[in-house]
């Protein structure tokens, strides 16, 4: 199944296992910068301790949307033939939820509005599904601005704000 956008020229097509070598070369770009705000907030004792192996598990969790039980669909964004991003998406039929997971946007494409198309791109993919509530979850910290902003313009404008809280131990 493949969608294409024919004002920007992206297409929206279900990622299969043989793109995840191009999936995780465009995760670990667009995530190094997040990672890095982490630590900067954290300092490094709790960032090593509380946060890294989080940071470190997100391949996996990329890899395990492709695993046959999965409840996600992946789709990547190409623009030129050229993959510049994915999305995961998951549908919780009986609650009629949609949730965009796991998702990013080669950094060399950022600041182009793609990920605002991405995200409506899921959005449409939720109601034709029957969805009547699409949720995402972001970090509240600089580096997720550009996300932030990518999702209210998509339309998510209702945010219940969350903090983490954390102490280093002697």
């Amino acid at each position: 199944m493949n969608y294409t956008n024919s004002d920007s020229g992206l297409k929206f097509i279900i990622a299969q296992k043989e793109d995840l070598d191009s999936l995780e070369e465009i995760r670990k770009k667009a995530f190094q910068p997040v990672f890095d705000s982490f630590r900067n907030i954290l300092g490094d004792t709790i960032y090593e301790f509380a946060q890294l192996p989080e940071d470190i598990a997100q391949k996996d969790l990329l890899k395990s949307l492709f695993d046959e039980d999965s409840i996600w669909e992946t789709w990547k964004v190409t623009y030129d033939e050229k993959t510049i991003g994915f999305v995961s998406i998951r549908m919780d039929e009986p609650a009629k939820v949609g949730e965009i997971g796991l998702n990013a946007i080669d950094p060399d494409f950022s600041n182009k509005g793609i990920g605002s198309q991405m995200y409506n791109f899921a959005v449409d993919i939720m109601k034709k599904a029957g969805m009547k509530v699409a949720t995402v979850a972001t970090g509240g910290d600089p580096a997720h601005l550009p996300a932030r902003k990518a999702y209210r313009k998509a339309g998510f404008l209702v945010e219940i704000p969350s903090v983490w809280m954390c102490q280093e131990l002697e």
